[in-house]
C-alpha cells in the first residue's frame, strides 16, 4: 500500500512524509537487524523520494506511539543495570549503538538531503515533556547527551524534539476520537498564520497496528485515527479534501510568508488580521476569529470580511479570502461495510485445554512471578496453576456456600479455570490496569487445580520508567470461605506455562494444524467453548475493495490470516460521552465522541496483499467462547456523498497558484460529487437550492427552496462516477428567495456499476 498512500497524501498538498522507526521490529534481539519486507526502511523512504517528496526520520528510538513498550525491544528491560530515558551509561550505550545504526543506513543509501536524499528532517527522542519533569536534573543531562550524540551522527540535516498536545489513544472499551475537519483546519492555519512552517499531522494516515504491536495497554487494533486517509487507505471526506485546500490555499501565500513577520492588527475583541509582506510587493494575510459562539463581521484593508466563529479566512493577495477553515464545501462520503458475497465460512475447531502441572515446558516456583519476566513477550499468554486439597468434611460440601477465590492481577486480564472448567474472567482497563477478581469457585473433596489464564493486551509506551512496571498476577491469591477461614495461595508452589499449546504447536500456519484433530463445524454451533481455536478457508473476493473481518459475534483473542497476526480483537463495547459535536473551541477529550455503546472495535482490516487467489487460512484464538459461524468477511466502499455549498462559497480555482494572486475571471462555486471507483450515483435522495437544514443523512427542505433542485441535481449526476453542478440562480430555473444567502445541500446515493456503464460527461 506504500505507493498509493503515499501517492494519496501528495495529492492532499503534503510535502513531506514522516515516520517513525521501531527499533522493537528492526532489532528483535541484541546485535540481530531485520530490515526485509515491511520493515525495509530504506525502500520506504526511497519510495517517498520517487513520489517527489520529502522524508522526516523519527528515529527516537523511543517513539511511544501508542506501540508495544514505546518501540523498545523487551530485551533491553534485563540490560544489566538499566534505567530508560535518563543519564543513564547502559541505556545511552544502547541508544547510541541504535541511532548509529539507523544514520549508517540511511547514509549508505545516500538518503539524507545533505546527500541529495529526501529525508530534510530527524527526530531524536520524543515527548519527554512528562519525563523531564519526573527526572529533573539527570532528565536534562540526559536530553543534553541526546541532543549532542544525535548532531556528531552528522547527517547533514536538523534534528528535533517533539512534545505538543498529545491526541486520544483508541483503546477497547472506549469511544472513538472524532476531531471535525474544521477544527483541524483552523489550528494548522493559526499555526502558520503565526509564523509557523512544519506541521505534522498525527496521523495523516494511521493504519493497522498488525500482530502484538499495539501497546497501551488496551490499544484497539485499528490505528485509523479519524486520519484524512482511513486504516483501510480510503480517503475520508469532507477531511481529506477540506485539509487539501487549506494546503492549497497556505501554498498561495508563500512567497509572502517567507519574506519577513507578521504585522498583527486587532480588528476586535477576539478577531486579528495577521499581514505578510515582501519587497517585491507580495502580500498576504490571515483574518482569524476566536470567538468560539459568533460570527464576525470585520474591516480589513477597507473591505469588510464575514468569518465564522472560530475560524481563519486566507488571503493570499491581501484581499480576496480563498479559503476560510469553518467553510467546509467539499464532499462528505459516507461509510458502510458490504457483504462479499463469498461463500460462508465452513469452520473447524480445536480445544485449548489448560495444562497440567506436569507439563513438560512448564517451570515451578514458590511464589507469584512476574509475567513480562517470564514470558519476555514471546506471548499475551502466561498460565499459572497450583493445586488445593480439599478435606471431604468441608461445610460447603453439604450444602454450604461456596468458598471465594479472590485474585489481585496488576494487568490486564485473567480467565480463571476450576478443574479444567472456566469460572470466570476478569478485566482491567487503560485507566486501571490494576484489578481484583472475585468470585464463587466449585471444589470437590480431593485435589483441585486451579488454573489462572493471565493475558497481555500490549505492553506499556508511555509513563516515568515503564520499563518497572509489572503485568500478571502478584496475589494476593485467596480462597475465603473455607472452614478454616481464609487460605493464602501466593506463596505455595506454583506452575507457570509460557504461551497455547496451539501456539506451540503454530495451528495458525498450514504447516502446523495438521497435527491436531479438529472438530466438524455442525458440533461447533452447539456449543461454545472458550479457550478455542477455530480455522476456515475462503477464497479472495473480487474486486479490490478493502477488505475487513465482522467480528461482533466474538469475545476476545486474536486472528491470523495464512499465518500472518491480523492482531488482537475484543468485542469490548464502549463508554464514553457521546452527545454531538461542535467543531468550535479547543480540542480535548472528551469533545466529540463516537460510538457509545457499540464495540469500540467491530471490522479488522484484513490486507488483500496478504492473499491468495484461493485456499487462503483464517485461523483465530477465542479466549471466551463467541459464535464463529456469524463471522463474515466484509468490503469497505462509500454508500452515500454529500455536500453543501453556500452560491459566496469561497472558490479557490478563482486563483491560480501560477498567477500568485491575481484575479481571473470570477467562477462560482460548484458541487463536486465523486463515487468510488467501479461504483456511480444510482439516485439522488436529496436535493434543495434554497435554505435546506441539516447535516449528511439527514437533510430537511427549508422555508426557501428551488423546485427544479431534485431534477436538475439528478440529470447531472445520476448513473456517473462523478458530477458537478454550478451553484446559480439560472442553474434551477430562478431565484427561489431574493436577498437571502442560499445554500444546494445534495446526498446522492453510489452503487456498484452493473450493466450500464458511467457516462464520461461530468456536468457543469
Amino acid at each position: 500500500m506504500w505507493e498509493d498512500l503515499i501517492q494519496k497524501a501528495k495529492d492532499g498538498g503534503v510535502d513531506v512524509i514522516e515516520t517513525y522507526v521501531f527499533w522493537n521490529v528492526h532489532e528483535p534481539s541484541p546485535g540481530n537487524y531485520n530490515f526485509e519486507g515491511r520493515y525495509d526502511l530504506v525502500r520506504f523512504v526511497k519510495t517517498i523520494q520517487r513520489a517527489g517528496l520529502y522524508a522526516h526520520l523519527r528515529i527516537g528510538p523511543y517513539v511511544c506511539a501508542e506501540w508495544n513498550f514505546g518501540g523498545f525491544p523487551v530485551w533491553l528491560k534485563y540490560v544489566r543495570g538499566i534505567s530508560f530515558r535518563t543519564d543513564n551509561e547502559p541505556f545511552k550505550r544502547a541508544m547510541q549503538g541504535f541511532t548509529e545504526k539507523i544514520v549508517g543506513l540511511m547514509k549508505s543509501h545516500n538518503l539524507f538531503e545533505s546527500q541529495g536524499g529526501p529525508i530534510i528532517l530527524s527526530q531524536i527522542e520524543n515527548e519527554y515533556g512528562a519525563q523531564s519533569k519526573l527526572l529533573g536534573a539527570v532528565g536534562y543531562n540526559y536530553v543534553s547527551w541526546a541532543a549532542k550524540m544525535a548532531i556528531e551522527t552528522e547527517t547533514g540535516v536538523p534534528w528535533v524534539m517533539c512534545k505538543e498536545q498529545d491526541a486520544p489513544d483508541p483503546v477497547f472499551g472506549g469511544p472513538l476520537h472524532h476531531r471535525p475537519a474544521e477544527d483541524l483546519a483552523f489550528a494548522v492555519a493559526r499555526f502558520i498564520q503565526k509564523g509557523g512552517s512544519f506541521v505534522n499531522y498525527y496521523m495523516y494516515h494511521g493504519g493497522t497496528n498488525f500482530g502484538r504491536t499495539a501497546g497501551g495497554p488496551f490499544i484497539t487494533t485499528s490505528y485509523d485515527y479519524d486520519a484524512p486517509i482511513d486504516e483501510y487507505g480510503l480517503i475520508r471526506q469532507p477531511k481529506y479534501g477540506h485539509l487539501k485546500e487549506l494546503h492549497r490555499a497556505i501554498k498561495m501565500c508563500e512567497r509572502a510568508l517567507v519574506s519577513a513577520d507578521p504585522i498583527v492588527t486587532s480588528l476586535g475583541d477576539l478577531q486579528q488580521a495577521y499581514m505578510y509582506t515582501s519587497e517585491s510587493g507580495d502580500c498576504a494575510a490571515f483574518l482569524s476569529n476566536y470567538d468560539t459562539k459568533s460570527a464576525a463581521r470585520v474591516l480589513f484593508n477597507n473591505m469588510h470580511y464575514n468569518l465564522p466563529p472560530w475560524s481563519i479566512s486566507i488571503l493570499p493577495d491581501c484581499r480576496n479570502a480563498v479559503f476560510n477553515t469553518a467553510k467546509v464545501g467539499v464532499q462528505t462520503s459516507q461509510m458502510q461495510m458490504l457483504p462479499t458475497n463469498s461463500e460462508t465460512f465452513s469452520w473447524e475447531s480445536y480445544d485449548e485445554d489448560p495444562p497440567s502441572l506436569d507439563y513438560s515446558s512448564a517451570i515451578t516456583a514458590d511464589g507469584l512471578l512476574e509475567q513480562i519476566n517470564v514470558t519476555r513477550d514471546a506471548s499475551d499468554y502466561l498460565w499459572y496453576i497450583t493445586s488445593v486439597d480439599i478435606g471431604s468434611s468441608e461445610s460447603f460440601l453439604h450444602g454450604g456456600e461456596l468458598p471465594t477465590l479472590i485474585v489481585q492481577s496488576t494487568g490486564h486480564a485473567v480467565h480463571v479455570f476450576i478443574n479444567g472448567q472456566l469460572s470466570g474472567s476478569a478485566f482491567g482497563t487503560r485507566q486501571n490496569r490494576r484489578f481484583t477478581y472475585t468470585g464463587k469457585v466449585n471444589l470437590r473433596a480431593g485435589t483441585n487445580k486451579i488454573a489462572l489464564l493471565s493475558v497481555a493486551v500490549g505492553l506499556p509506551n508511555v509513563g516515568g520508567h515503564y520499563e518497572t512496571w509489572n503485568t500478571g498476577i502478584l496475589g494476593p491469591v485467596a480462597l475465603h470461605g473455607l472452614d478454616q477461614g481464609k487460605w493464602d495461595l501466593s506463596r505455595q508452589k506454583w506452575t507457570y506455562q509460557v504461551g497455547l499449546k496451539g501456539e506451540a504447536m503454530d495451528l495458525v500456519s498450514p504447516n502446523g494444524f495438521s497435527s491436531v484433530e479438529w472438530m466438524a463445524a455442525s458440533l461447533v454451533a452447539q456449543k461454545p467453548e472458550p479457550l478455542r481455536w477455530h480455522k476456515a478457508y475462503f477464497n479472495a473476493p473480487e474486486g479490490d475493495e478493502p477488505l475487513a473481518l465482522d467480528m461482533e459475534s466474538m469475545g476476545k483473542g486474536q486472528i491470523w490470516i495464512n499465518g500472518q497476526s491480523i492482531g488482537r480483537y475484543w468485542t469490548a463495547y464502549a463508554h464514553g460521552d457521546c452527545n454531538g459535536c461542535n467543531y468550535a473551541g479547543t480540542f480535548r477529550p472528551p469533545k466529540c465522541q463516537l460510538g457509545c455503546g457499540q464495540p469500540t472495535q467491530r471490522w479488522y482490516h484484513v490486507p488483500r496483499s496478504w492473499l491468495k487467489p484461493t485456499q487462503n487460512l483464517l485461523v483465530l484464538f477465542e479466549e471466551l467462547g463467541g459464535d464463529p459461524t456469524r463471522i463474515s468477511l466484509v468490503k469497505r466502499s462509500v454508500s452515500s456523498v454529500c455536500a453543501d455549498v453556500t452560491e459566496y462559497h469561497p472558490n479557490i480555482k478563482n486563483w491560480q497558484i501560477e498567477s500568485y494572486g491575481k484575479a481571473q475571471q470570477f467562477r462560482r462555486p460548484k458541487v463536486h460529487l465523486r463515487c468510488s471507483p467501479g461504483q456511480s450515483i444510482s439516485f439522488i435522495k436529496f436535493a434543495s437550492f434554497g435554505t435546506p437544514l441539516g447535516t449528511c443523512g439527514s437533510y430537511q427542505q427549508g422555508h426557501c427552496h428551488a423546485p427544479a433542485s431534485y431534477a436538475i441535481v439528478e440529470k447531472k449526476c445520476v448513473g456517473k462516477q462523478r458530477c458537478v453542478v454550478t451553484i446559480a440562480n439560472s442553474n434551477f430555473g430562478q431565484d427561489p428567495c431574493p436577498n437571502v444567502l442560499k445554500r444546494l445541500s445534495v446526498e446522492a446515493v453510489c452503487a456498484p456499476i452493473s450493466s450500464t456503464t458511467a457516462q464520461p460527461n461530468w456536468g457543469g
